[in-house]
Protein backbone atom coordinates (compact mmCIF):
# COMPACT_ATOMS: atom_id res chain seq x y z
CA UNK A 1 0.00 0.00 0.00
CA UNK A 2 0.99 3.53 -0.72
CA UNK A 3 1.40 5.63 2.27
CA UNK A 4 0.26 9.32 2.35
CA UNK A 5 2.80 11.63 0.27
CA UNK A 6 5.20 13.16 2.75
CA UNK A 7 4.78 17.30 2.82
CA UNK A 8 8.14 18.07 1.02
CA UNK A 9 7.36 19.07 -2.35
CA UNK A 10 4.40 20.35 -4.59
CA UNK A 11 4.35 21.08 -8.53
CA UNK A 12 0.78 22.65 -7.50
CA UNK A 13 2.65 26.01 -8.38
CA UNK A 14 1.16 25.18 -11.81
CA UNK A 15 -2.64 25.91 -12.61
CA UNK A 16 -2.35 22.12 -13.35
CA UNK A 17 -3.65 21.30 -16.46
CA UNK A 18 -5.07 17.29 -15.86
CA UNK A 19 -7.54 19.21 -13.74
CA UNK A 20 -9.11 20.01 -17.43
CA UNK A 21 -11.44 16.78 -18.77
CA UNK A 22 -10.67 17.93 -21.50
CA UNK A 23 -7.07 16.89 -21.83
CA UNK A 24 -6.05 13.46 -21.54
CA UNK A 25 -2.80 12.39 -19.92
CA UNK A 26 -0.38 10.30 -21.72
CA UNK A 27 2.39 8.01 -20.51
CA UNK A 28 5.74 6.98 -23.05
CA UNK A 29 6.61 4.28 -22.06
CA UNK A 30 10.13 3.08 -23.56
CA UNK A 31 10.61 -0.69 -23.38
CA UNK A 32 14.75 -0.81 -24.54
CA UNK A 33 15.26 -3.60 -27.14
CA UNK A 34 11.60 -4.21 -28.06
CA UNK A 35 11.40 -4.77 -31.69
CA UNK A 36 8.64 -6.64 -34.16
CA UNK A 37 10.79 -9.91 -34.25
CA UNK A 38 10.49 -10.10 -30.11
CA UNK A 39 6.18 -9.92 -30.17
CA UNK A 40 4.65 -13.13 -30.36
CA UNK A 41 3.80 -16.10 -27.96
CA UNK A 42 6.19 -14.93 -25.04
CA UNK A 43 4.59 -11.57 -25.27
CA UNK A 44 0.95 -11.82 -25.11
CA UNK A 45 0.11 -8.55 -23.48
CA UNK A 46 2.14 -5.93 -25.87
CA UNK A 47 1.06 -8.35 -29.19
CA UNK A 48 -2.53 -7.88 -27.46
CA UNK A 49 -1.89 -4.03 -27.34
CA UNK A 50 -0.38 -3.36 -30.36
CA UNK A 51 -3.20 -5.94 -32.34
CA UNK A 52 -5.55 -3.03 -30.54
CA UNK A 53 -3.96 -0.27 -30.76
CA UNK A 54 -1.69 -0.49 -33.83
CA UNK A 55 2.19 -1.20 -34.60
CA UNK A 56 4.91 0.30 -36.66
CA UNK A 57 8.75 0.01 -36.73
CA UNK A 58 10.86 2.37 -38.33
CA UNK A 59 14.94 2.01 -38.50
CA UNK A 60 16.44 3.60 -35.49
CA UNK A 61 18.58 7.00 -35.03
CA UNK A 62 21.69 6.69 -36.22
CA UNK A 63 24.40 5.35 -34.03
CA UNK A 64 21.25 3.42 -32.71
CA UNK A 65 22.38 3.64 -29.20
CA UNK A 66 20.23 5.20 -26.00
CA UNK A 67 21.42 8.57 -25.34
CA UNK A 68 21.32 9.74 -29.01
CA UNK A 69 17.82 7.71 -29.29
CA UNK A 70 16.25 9.10 -26.78
CA UNK A 71 17.42 12.75 -27.50
CA UNK A 72 15.91 12.38 -31.09
CA UNK A 73 12.22 11.76 -29.76
CA UNK A 74 12.51 14.43 -26.67
CA UNK A 75 13.93 17.41 -28.96
CA UNK A 76 12.54 16.10 -32.63
CA UNK A 77 15.62 16.83 -33.87
CA UNK A 78 18.50 14.36 -35.19
CA UNK A 79 22.31 14.64 -33.67
CA UNK A 80 23.43 17.45 -36.05
CA UNK A 81 20.93 19.75 -33.95
CA UNK A 82 21.07 17.88 -30.20
CA UNK A 83 24.83 16.89 -30.67
CA UNK A 84 24.36 13.38 -28.82
CA UNK A 85 26.27 11.37 -31.18
CA UNK A 86 26.62 8.55 -28.75
CA UNK A 87 26.57 7.41 -25.18
CA UNK A 88 29.92 9.01 -25.17
CA UNK A 89 32.82 10.69 -26.81
CA UNK A 90 36.32 12.27 -26.71
CA UNK A 91 36.65 15.70 -25.49
CA UNK A 92 38.56 17.28 -27.24
CA UNK A 93 39.15 19.93 -25.03
CA UNK A 94 40.13 17.83 -21.69
CA UNK A 95 41.33 15.60 -23.85
CA UNK A 96 39.39 12.86 -21.49
CA UNK A 97 36.60 10.02 -23.46
CA UNK A 98 33.08 10.64 -21.42
CA UNK A 99 30.33 7.99 -21.00
CA UNK A 100 27.30 8.30 -19.69
CA UNK A 101 27.56 11.69 -18.25
CA UNK A 102 23.81 12.98 -17.28
CA UNK A 103 23.41 17.07 -17.46
CA UNK A 104 20.49 17.35 -19.88
CA UNK A 105 22.09 20.64 -20.93
CA UNK A 106 24.46 18.44 -23.15
CA UNK A 107 21.82 18.18 -25.30
CA UNK A 108 21.23 20.83 -27.78
CA UNK A 109 17.42 21.77 -28.70
CA UNK A 110 14.33 22.52 -27.22
CA UNK A 111 13.02 19.60 -25.48
CA UNK A 112 9.01 18.41 -25.39
CA UNK A 113 8.56 19.44 -22.40
CA UNK A 114 10.10 23.07 -22.93
CA UNK A 115 7.67 23.30 -25.68
CA UNK A 116 4.94 22.07 -23.76
CA UNK A 117 5.29 24.42 -20.98
CA UNK A 118 5.30 27.38 -23.08
CA UNK A 119 2.66 26.40 -25.00
CA UNK A 120 0.17 25.18 -22.02
CA UNK A 121 -0.69 26.85 -19.14
CA UNK A 122 0.05 24.55 -16.14
CA UNK A 123 1.71 21.56 -17.88
CA UNK A 124 3.48 19.20 -16.09
CA UNK A 125 6.45 16.09 -17.29
CA UNK A 126 7.43 13.22 -15.36
CA UNK A 127 10.72 11.58 -16.49
CA UNK A 128 11.10 8.54 -15.10
CA UNK A 129 14.79 7.64 -15.66
CA UNK A 130 15.18 8.33 -19.20
CA UNK A 131 19.08 9.80 -19.93
CA UNK A 132 19.86 13.12 -19.46
CA UNK A 133 18.01 13.42 -16.68
CA UNK A 134 19.78 15.79 -14.31
CA UNK A 135 19.86 19.54 -14.95
CA UNK A 136 16.66 19.54 -16.28
CA UNK A 137 13.36 21.37 -16.05
CA UNK A 138 11.44 18.28 -16.23
CA UNK A 139 8.75 19.01 -13.52
CA UNK A 140 9.72 15.91 -11.63
CA UNK A 141 13.10 13.86 -12.28
CA UNK A 142 14.13 10.76 -10.77
CA UNK A 143 17.29 8.82 -12.35
CA UNK A 144 20.35 6.41 -11.11
CA UNK A 145 22.67 9.05 -9.10
CA UNK A 146 25.36 6.89 -6.82
CA UNK A 147 26.76 9.27 -4.07
CA UNK A 148 30.78 9.19 -4.77
CA UNK A 149 32.30 9.75 -1.66
CA UNK A 150 36.00 11.67 -1.49
CA UNK A 151 37.63 8.12 0.41
CA UNK A 152 36.95 6.58 -2.99
CA UNK A 153 33.90 4.81 -2.24
CA UNK A 154 30.52 4.61 -3.95
CA UNK A 155 27.33 4.65 -2.62
CA UNK A 156 23.88 3.41 -4.82
CA UNK A 157 21.30 6.30 -4.82
CA UNK A 158 19.16 7.93 -7.02
CA UNK A 159 18.79 11.92 -8.02
CA UNK A 160 15.49 13.40 -7.97
CA UNK A 161 13.78 16.54 -8.74
CA UNK A 162 12.28 18.05 -7.03
CA UNK A 163 15.32 17.14 -4.04
CA UNK A 164 12.72 15.99 -1.21
CA UNK A 165 11.20 13.55 -3.56
CA UNK A 166 14.36 11.25 -3.00
CA UNK A 167 13.71 10.09 0.99
CA UNK A 168 9.63 10.87 0.03
CA UNK A 169 9.75 8.02 -2.55
CA UNK A 170 12.43 5.91 -1.09
CA UNK A 171 10.31 5.59 1.81
CA UNK A 172 7.57 4.14 0.42
CA UNK A 173 9.44 2.47 -2.52
CA UNK A 174 12.44 1.21 -1.13
CA UNK A 175 15.47 1.79 -1.81
CA UNK A 176 16.31 1.63 -6.13
CA UNK A 177 17.89 -1.96 -6.46
CA UNK A 178 21.17 -0.30 -8.26
CA UNK A 179 22.69 -3.84 -8.65
CA UNK A 180 20.18 -4.87 -11.07
CA UNK A 181 20.30 -1.80 -13.32
CA UNK A 182 23.85 -2.92 -14.61
CA UNK A 183 25.86 -5.46 -14.34
CA UNK A 184 26.22 -9.25 -13.59
CA UNK A 185 23.25 -8.66 -11.40
CA UNK A 186 21.10 -6.87 -13.91
CA UNK A 187 17.88 -7.83 -13.85
CA UNK A 188 14.14 -6.90 -14.06
CA UNK A 189 14.36 -5.87 -10.47
CA UNK A 190 15.22 -2.33 -11.50
CA UNK A 191 12.52 -2.66 -14.09
CA UNK A 192 9.86 -3.22 -11.57
CA UNK A 193 10.94 -0.60 -8.93
CA UNK A 194 10.71 2.20 -12.09
CA UNK A 195 7.34 0.77 -12.92
CA UNK A 196 6.13 1.17 -9.04
CA UNK A 197 7.60 4.69 -9.35
CA UNK A 198 5.35 5.61 -12.19
CA UNK A 199 2.27 4.25 -10.51
CA UNK A 200 3.69 6.31 -7.39
CA UNK A 201 4.26 9.74 -9.10
CA UNK A 202 0.57 8.90 -11.06
CA UNK A 203 -1.18 8.58 -8.19
CA UNK A 204 0.19 11.56 -6.23
CA UNK A 205 0.85 14.04 -8.58
CA UNK A 206 -0.79 12.91 -11.96
CA UNK A 207 1.71 14.39 -14.65
CA UNK A 208 0.14 15.17 -17.99
CA UNK A 209 2.92 13.35 -19.88
CA UNK A 210 5.37 10.75 -17.71
CA UNK A 211 8.13 9.21 -19.46
CA UNK A 212 8.76 5.67 -18.15
CA UNK A 213 12.11 3.88 -18.99
CA UNK A 214 12.20 -0.18 -18.66
CA UNK A 215 15.65 -1.25 -19.34
CA UNK A 216 15.17 -4.79 -18.87
CA UNK A 217 15.18 -6.84 -22.28
CA UNK A 218 18.42 -5.24 -23.03
CA UNK A 219 20.43 -6.60 -20.36
CA UNK A 220 19.21 -10.42 -21.98
CA UNK A 221 19.69 -9.68 -25.42
CA UNK A 222 23.40 -8.65 -25.51
CA UNK A 223 24.16 -12.00 -23.07
CA UNK A 224 22.06 -14.23 -24.83
CA UNK A 225 21.39 -12.96 -28.26
CA UNK A 226 17.88 -12.61 -29.39
CA UNK A 227 17.26 -16.12 -30.30
CA UNK A 228 18.35 -17.65 -27.50
CA UNK A 229 16.12 -20.36 -25.45
CA UNK A 230 17.22 -17.78 -21.76
CA UNK A 231 14.76 -14.63 -24.02
CA UNK A 232 11.73 -16.54 -23.38
CA UNK A 233 11.42 -15.90 -19.11
CA UNK A 234 13.23 -12.47 -20.16
CA UNK A 235 10.35 -11.75 -22.67
CA UNK A 236 7.40 -13.14 -20.16
CA UNK A 237 9.07 -10.63 -17.85
CA UNK A 238 8.70 -7.58 -19.52
CA UNK A 239 5.38 -8.47 -20.77
CA UNK A 240 4.16 -8.79 -17.60
CA UNK A 241 5.32 -5.63 -16.41
CA UNK A 242 4.45 -3.73 -19.17
CA UNK A 243 0.82 -5.50 -19.14
CA UNK A 244 0.58 -4.17 -15.59
CA UNK A 245 1.79 -0.77 -16.72
CA UNK A 246 -1.09 -0.53 -19.45
CA UNK A 247 -3.98 -1.99 -17.61
CA UNK A 248 -2.82 0.34 -14.99
CA UNK A 249 -2.68 3.56 -16.60
CA UNK A 250 -6.05 2.67 -18.50
CA UNK A 251 -7.74 2.81 -14.76
CA UNK A 252 -6.45 6.54 -14.84
CA UNK A 253 -7.79 7.18 -18.22
CA UNK A 254 -4.33 7.92 -19.34
CA UNK A 255 -3.31 7.03 -23.09
CA UNK A 256 -0.23 4.97 -23.68
CA UNK A 257 2.25 5.28 -26.28
CA UNK A 258 5.19 2.44 -26.05
CA UNK A 259 8.31 2.85 -27.96
CA UNK A 260 11.76 1.58 -28.37
CA UNK A 261 14.74 2.88 -29.25
CA UNK A 262 16.31 0.25 -31.15
CA UNK A 263 16.15 -3.80 -31.78
CA UNK A 264 18.92 -6.43 -30.79
CA UNK A 265 20.87 -7.84 -33.56
CA UNK A 266 22.81 -11.13 -32.93
CA UNK A 267 26.52 -11.30 -32.66
CA UNK A 268 29.46 -13.63 -32.90
CA UNK A 269 32.35 -11.38 -33.75
CA UNK A 270 34.15 -8.70 -31.17
CA UNK A 271 36.54 -6.31 -33.40
CA UNK A 272 39.26 -4.62 -31.04
CA UNK A 273 40.13 -1.29 -33.10
CA UNK A 274 42.35 0.13 -30.82
CA UNK A 275 44.57 -3.39 -31.05
CA UNK A 276 44.61 -3.23 -34.37
CA UNK A 277 45.86 1.22 -34.23
CA UNK A 278 48.12 -0.28 -31.32
CA UNK A 279 49.79 -2.94 -33.55
CA UNK A 280 49.89 0.38 -36.54
CA UNK A 281 51.75 2.53 -33.82
CA UNK A 282 49.03 4.79 -33.68
CA UNK A 283 48.17 4.47 -30.16
CA UNK A 284 50.19 5.72 -26.85
CA UNK A 285 50.47 2.96 -24.49
CA UNK A 286 51.53 3.90 -20.89
CA UNK A 287 52.33 2.07 -18.00
CA UNK A 288 50.70 2.44 -14.72
CA UNK A 289 51.63 0.50 -12.04
CA UNK A 290 52.66 -2.22 -14.17
CA UNK A 291 49.43 -2.24 -16.15
CA UNK A 292 48.80 -0.70 -19.87
CA UNK A 293 46.96 2.38 -19.97
CA UNK A 294 45.87 5.07 -22.85
CA UNK A 295 48.07 7.99 -23.36
CA UNK A 296 44.65 9.85 -24.53
CA UNK A 297 47.41 13.10 -25.31
CA UNK A 298 49.87 11.83 -27.94
CA UNK A 299 47.95 9.06 -29.23
CA UNK A 300 47.97 9.82 -32.97
CA UNK A 301 44.35 7.67 -33.47
CA UNK A 302 41.98 6.33 -30.79
CA UNK A 303 38.58 4.56 -30.98
CA UNK A 304 35.82 5.36 -28.39
CA UNK A 305 34.12 2.12 -29.21
CA UNK A 306 30.10 2.66 -28.54
CA UNK A 307 28.61 -0.99 -29.40
CA UNK A 308 28.01 -1.43 -33.34
CA UNK A 309 29.51 2.01 -33.94
CA UNK A 310 32.97 3.73 -32.99
CA UNK A 311 34.05 6.93 -32.83
CA UNK A 312 37.98 7.76 -34.44
CA UNK A 313 39.83 10.43 -33.26
CA UNK A 314 42.74 11.36 -35.36
CA UNK A 315 45.69 13.79 -33.78
CA UNK A 316 47.03 15.09 -37.41
CA UNK A 317 44.35 15.65 -40.13
CA UNK A 318 46.84 14.54 -42.74
CA UNK A 319 46.62 11.22 -41.55
CA UNK A 320 42.84 10.83 -41.69
CA UNK A 321 42.59 8.98 -45.18
CA UNK A 322 46.03 6.58 -43.89
CA UNK A 323 43.48 5.94 -40.91
CA UNK A 324 40.17 5.06 -42.61
CA UNK A 325 42.59 2.99 -45.56
CA UNK A 326 43.48 0.82 -42.27
CA UNK A 327 40.13 0.86 -40.45
CA UNK A 328 38.44 -0.65 -43.34
CA UNK A 329 40.83 -3.12 -43.95
CA UNK A 330 39.68 -4.54 -40.40
CA UNK A 331 37.46 -7.80 -40.62
CA UNK A 332 34.31 -6.97 -39.31
CA UNK A 333 34.33 -3.37 -40.24
CA UNK A 334 31.40 -2.58 -42.95
CA UNK A 335 32.27 0.63 -43.53
CA UNK A 336 34.22 4.02 -41.82
CA UNK A 337 32.78 7.54 -43.22
CA UNK A 338 33.85 10.93 -41.96
CA UNK A 339 31.51 12.75 -39.38
CA UNK A 340 31.19 15.39 -41.93
CA UNK A 341 29.43 12.68 -44.51
CA UNK A 342 26.92 11.78 -41.54
CA UNK A 343 26.27 14.98 -40.02
CA UNK A 344 26.04 18.80 -40.46
CA UNK A 345 29.06 21.04 -39.58
CA UNK A 346 28.14 21.91 -36.34
CA UNK A 347 27.96 20.62 -32.07
CA UNK A 348 27.78 17.05 -33.98
CA UNK A 349 31.27 16.91 -36.10
CA UNK A 350 32.64 19.21 -33.24
CA UNK A 351 31.99 16.02 -30.56
CA UNK A 352 32.26 12.83 -32.86
CA UNK A 353 34.97 11.31 -34.26
CA UNK A 354 36.57 12.66 -37.27
CA UNK A 355 36.04 9.46 -39.03
CA UNK A 356 32.68 6.77 -37.64
CA UNK A 357 33.61 3.01 -38.01
CA UNK A 358 30.48 0.78 -38.54
CA UNK A 359 30.65 -3.02 -37.59
CA UNK A 360 29.84 -5.58 -40.11
CA UNK A 361 25.71 -7.57 -39.49
CA UNK A 362 26.68 -10.04 -36.59
CA UNK A 363 30.41 -7.59 -35.25
CA UNK A 364 30.69 -5.41 -32.74
CA UNK A 365 33.69 -3.29 -31.59
CA UNK A 366 35.34 -3.46 -28.26
CA UNK A 367 36.92 -1.05 -26.38
CA UNK A 368 40.13 -3.02 -25.72
CA UNK A 369 43.56 -1.57 -26.10
CA UNK A 370 45.97 -3.99 -24.39
CA UNK A 371 47.92 -7.03 -26.10
CA UNK A 372 48.47 -9.29 -23.23
CA UNK A 373 45.35 -9.80 -20.34
CA UNK A 374 47.96 -9.59 -17.69
CA UNK A 375 48.77 -5.65 -18.28
CA UNK A 376 44.64 -5.00 -18.53
CA UNK A 377 44.07 -1.91 -16.57
CA UNK A 378 42.60 -2.18 -13.18
CA UNK A 379 39.13 -1.03 -14.19
CA UNK A 380 38.76 -3.86 -16.82
CA UNK A 381 37.88 -6.30 -14.94
CA UNK A 382 35.19 -4.50 -13.25
CA UNK A 383 32.00 -2.93 -13.62
CA UNK A 384 33.26 0.86 -14.30
CA UNK A 385 31.07 2.59 -17.03
CA UNK A 386 32.71 5.93 -16.43
CA UNK A 387 36.48 4.96 -16.41
CA UNK A 388 36.81 2.46 -19.66
CA UNK A 389 37.14 4.36 -22.42
CA UNK A 390 34.36 2.52 -24.49
CA UNK A 391 31.12 1.07 -23.69
CA UNK A 392 31.61 -2.78 -21.86
CA UNK A 393 28.84 -5.13 -22.37
CA UNK A 394 31.08 -8.11 -21.05
CA UNK A 395 29.98 -6.40 -17.46
CA UNK A 396 27.28 -7.98 -17.68
CA UNK A 397 29.17 -11.36 -16.78
CA UNK A 398 30.46 -12.71 -13.97
CA UNK A 399 34.10 -14.46 -14.87
CA UNK A 400 33.75 -17.70 -15.36
CA UNK A 401 37.43 -18.67 -14.64
CA UNK A 402 36.65 -17.56 -10.78
CA UNK A 403 35.56 -21.01 -9.15
CA UNK A 404 33.41 -18.85 -5.99
CA UNK A 405 32.34 -15.80 -7.28
CA UNK A 406 29.68 -14.76 -4.92
CA UNK A 407 32.05 -15.31 -1.87
CA UNK A 408 34.51 -12.53 -3.66
CA UNK A 409 31.53 -10.28 -3.62
CA UNK A 410 31.05 -10.96 -0.51
CA UNK A 411 34.52 -10.22 0.63
CA UNK A 412 34.39 -6.66 -0.93
CA UNK A 413 31.27 -5.86 0.29
CA UNK A 414 32.87 -6.37 3.71
CA UNK A 415 35.31 -4.67 3.40
CA UNK A 416 33.38 -1.85 1.78
CA UNK A 417 31.12 -1.71 4.98
CA UNK A 418 34.07 -1.61 7.44
CA UNK A 419 35.68 1.44 5.17
CA UNK A 420 38.66 -0.63 3.62
CA UNK A 421 39.23 0.56 -0.43
CA UNK A 422 38.83 -2.70 -2.68
CA UNK A 423 38.83 -3.78 -6.27
CA UNK A 424 36.17 -5.42 -7.27
CA UNK A 425 37.45 -7.66 -9.84
CA UNK A 426 34.82 -10.30 -11.61
CA UNK A 427 34.51 -9.41 -15.04
CA UNK A 428 35.61 -11.27 -17.80
CA UNK A 429 38.39 -10.43 -20.48
CA UNK A 430 36.13 -12.44 -23.12
CA UNK A 431 34.48 -10.40 -25.36
CA UNK A 432 33.51 -13.28 -27.19
CA UNK A 433 30.59 -14.17 -25.23
CA UNK A 434 28.48 -11.42 -26.41
CA UNK A 435 25.53 -12.22 -28.07
CA UNK A 436 23.50 -9.53 -28.78
CA UNK A 437 24.56 -6.01 -29.56
CA UNK A 438 23.11 -3.13 -31.48
CA UNK A 439 24.01 0.74 -33.27
CA UNK A 440 23.52 -0.06 -36.84
CA UNK A 441 20.87 1.57 -38.31
CA UNK A 442 20.48 -0.28 -41.28
CA UNK A 443 18.99 -3.78 -39.96
CA UNK A 444 16.08 -5.99 -40.95
CA UNK A 445 12.87 -4.85 -40.47
CA UNK A 446 12.12 -7.45 -37.54
CA UNK A 447 14.92 -5.91 -35.72
CA UNK A 448 13.91 -2.51 -35.93
CA UNK A 449 12.71 -0.15 -33.19
CA UNK A 450 9.00 0.19 -32.20
CA UNK A 451 6.04 2.40 -31.56
CA UNK A 452 2.90 1.26 -30.64
CA UNK A 453 -0.25 3.26 -30.14
CA UNK A 454 0.85 6.34 -32.37
CA UNK A 455 -2.08 8.20 -34.14
CA UNK A 456 0.40 9.67 -36.89
CA UNK A 457 2.65 7.74 -39.59
CA UNK A 458 6.05 7.52 -37.42
CA UNK A 459 9.26 6.84 -39.87
CA UNK A 460 12.36 7.94 -37.78
CA UNK A 461 12.59 8.35 -34.06
CA UNK A 462 12.19 11.86 -34.57
CA UNK A 463 8.61 11.76 -34.95
CA UNK A 464 8.04 10.38 -31.75
CA UNK A 465 8.47 14.39 -30.53
CA UNK A 466 5.41 15.00 -32.77
CA UNK A 467 3.59 12.40 -32.07
CA UNK A 468 3.74 13.13 -28.19
CA UNK A 469 3.34 16.95 -28.98
CA UNK A 470 0.21 16.28 -31.62
CA UNK A 471 -1.34 14.61 -28.44
CA UNK A 472 -2.34 17.75 -26.59
CA UNK A 473 -2.80 20.11 -29.49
Amino acid sequence: MISEPLPIFSIASREKLADSPAVQALVVINIVGLSPGLLGENTPRLRDFAASNGLQSFAPAFPAVTCTAQSHMLTGIDASGHGIVANGWLDRESCEVRFWKQSNRLVRGEKIWDQLHREIPGFTCANLFWWYNMATEADISITPRPLYLADGRKSFDIHTQPMGLRESIKADLGEFPFPSFWGPAAGIACSQWIANSARWIQEKHQPNLSLVYLPHLDYGLQKYGPGATEMTRELQDIDTLAGELIDFYAQHQVRVLIVSEYGISAVDRPVHLNRELRKAGLLSIKDELGRDGLDLFKSEAIAVADHQVAHVYVRDSQRIAAVSELLEKIPGVEKVLPASEIWNEGIATERAGDLVAIAAAGSWFTYYFWDDDQRAPDFARSVDIHRKPGYDPVELFLDPAIKFPKLDIAAFLLKKKIGLRALLEVIPLDASIVRGSHGRSEVPVSEQAVVIGAKSLIRKAEDVYQEIHGHYH
